[in-house]
């Protein structure tokens, strides 16, 4: 078995889930290899991760702080004993990514697909070997949220499967393995959620604090349908719902509301507003 501590793990994107992974990682004593072909993206990876230890460090206290580089040559993960894809929710990129890993990995790498809702089978086809491909679903911030969604598919190997589960649990994760389905358990549910409160909010039943104070008054959320979907980022919420609607049908078309918003580059915290406004400390209503 791998030690973790020894061989990084490689980290596919540098958007916002990709940073909290390879900060997670990180804490944990996982030397990580974060690639993104993206400049800025690179470029923020730092002040990313620091802006989330922050976070973690008065939630959860001090974590380990192992090496972190990136690159923006795929090739460089070769060296990687695993990697996690988290590239955007877009079927065709994924499987393009996928495709690249393919050339430049090991047979033996294992390759984790952070995906909110593409089937895994698809994506470990892209790669050249099925085995190798696993789904971990992280939800962020992935330091503070311990419990992770694992996808198996028909095709998954069993090493594949227990090398994921045991870097999970050496990063203090507690995996739940599911069947591979469009969405999983998680986003098949919580995409209907938030795009019905969406809808709720554009019909003008309630504003965006209201709709989110009754979720965490009345039924016991840590957080509103609103700022969690302005925490995965409105783009994503979108994206996500796409996929799900060309797998499970028209139910999961997005709100106009929330159309409109991507449009308009409100994409949640990430951009600085999106339902609540966070120019402002706390993130007042936008």
């Amino acid at each position: 078995m791998t030690s973790w501590t020894e061989q990084p793990v490689g980290v596919v994107g540098a958007g916002t889930i990709g940073v909290s992974v390879a900060h997670a990682l990180a804490r944990s004593g996982v030397p990580v290899v974060i690639h993104d072909v993206v400049p800025d993206a690179r470029a923020r990876v730092r002040s990313g991760m620091a802006d989330l230890e922050r976070l973690a460090t008065l939630r959860r206290g001090k974590g380990a702080s192992a090496d972190v580089s990136v690159t923006a040559d795929l090739a460089d993960l070769a060296r990687t004993s695993l990697v996690v894809e988290n590239v955007v929710e877009d079927p065709a990129v994924k499987v393009e990514v996928h495709t690249a890993l393919g050339q430049v990995l090991p047979e033996s790498t294992v390759v984790a697909v952070n995906t909110s809702a593409v089937p895994i089978t698809t994506l470990g086809t892209a790669l050249g070997d099925p085995r190798q491909a696993v789904g971990v679903h992280f939800m962020n911030p992935v330091a503070l949220i311990d419990t992770v969604e694992v996808v198996s598919t028909p095709f998954t190997g069993e090493e594949s499967l227990r090398t994921v589960k045991s870097l999970l649990r050496h990063m203090g994760k507690r995996p739940v393995v599911v069947e591979d389905r469009a969405g999983f358990v998680i986003n098949r549910s919580l995409m209907l959620f938030v795009n019905e409160a969406i809808a709720t909010l554009d019909d003008g039943v309630a504003d965006a604090r209201k709709v989110d104070q009754l979720f965490r008054g009345c039924l016991g959320h840590r957080s509103g349908p609103l700022q969690t979907a302005d925490l995965i980022g409105l783009d994503t919420v979108r994206d996500t719902l796409l996929v799900l609607r060309e797998h499970h049908g028209d139910k999961f078309t997005p709100a106009p509301l929330l159309d409109r918003l991507v449009a308009e580059g409100r994409l949640g915290r990430k951009s600085g507003s999106g339902f609540y406004d966070y120019s402002r400390t706390g993130g007042s209503h936008a």
